[in-house]
């Protein structure tokens, strides 16, 4: 299958529904595609201390950063389009792309300004430890898929998973993706595209589950 700019479809799709790479102008509609599904999630609810005033501020703005630190990295990101309206997002961080520690400055010091210290340096140890229980080397890491609210339980999120896994089968430096659930229908929603759980880790006090997918 081609994979190419903003035009390959990456998975087969319904008649008006296609997978094509983001571009530049649909980030703002990701990220507020992104923002409704991980509002409630546990760890973001932890990361981002929601008990404290400015949460929803902050996890809008984390999400910003993150979105525009993919785009400038230029790492996988892919929408569902109805048409032209952007229905549903993943986000991939590739295999040669810097983890923990090692990402690239300017991120780190924004996510600083706009999530604080404690919601950066746990969403470093977050990717730190989730690589520490996949058996690969190299690897897609999955860090954000989500279906707008109005187009939900229709299929769009296995047809999202069929383009990412597009994605990591073109990729000869990968050997799978890898994703970090901390839902247990989200878990049931991964073990049908044939992801398996390889390791349990507590984060913040959020119980979850590594699961890989690797590379057919």
């Amino acid at each position: 299958m081609d994979i190419e700019s903003n035009e390959a479809v990456l998975a087969p799709s319904a008649d008006t529904v296609k997978a094509i790479y983001l571009g530049v102008d649909d980030l703002k509609i990701a990220a507020s595609i992104l923002y409704n599904a991980y509002v409630d999630d546990p760890l973001f609810l932890e990361i981002f201390q929601a008990e404290k005033e400015g949460y929803e501020s902050r996890l809008r703005s984390a999400i910003r950063e993150e979105l525009n630190a993919f785009w400038v990295a230029e790492q996988p990101m892919i929408g569902l389009f109805d048409a032209e309206r952007l229905i549903a997002v993943a986000c991939l961080t590739a295999p040669d792309a810097a983890f923990g520690a090692g990402r690239y400055w300017h991120w780190r010091l924004r996510m600083l300004l706009t999530a604080g210290l404690f919601g950066t340096k746990q969403m470093l140890e977050k990717e730190e430890k989730v690589r520490t229980l996949v058996p690969a080397e190299n690897f897609h890491m999955l860090s954000f898929i989500a279906v707008h609210p109005d187009h939900q339980e229709h299929g769009l999120g296995h047809i999202l998973l069929g383009a990412i896994d597009s994605v990591v089968e073109v990729d000869a430096k990968s050997a799978g993706i890898a994703v970090f659930v901390t839902i247990d229908k989200h878990k049931s929603f991964f073990g049908d595209d044939k992801y398996s759980v390889v390791g349990n880790l507590s984060l913040s006090h959020v119980d979850g589950s590594v699961m890989f997918r690797a590379k057919s």
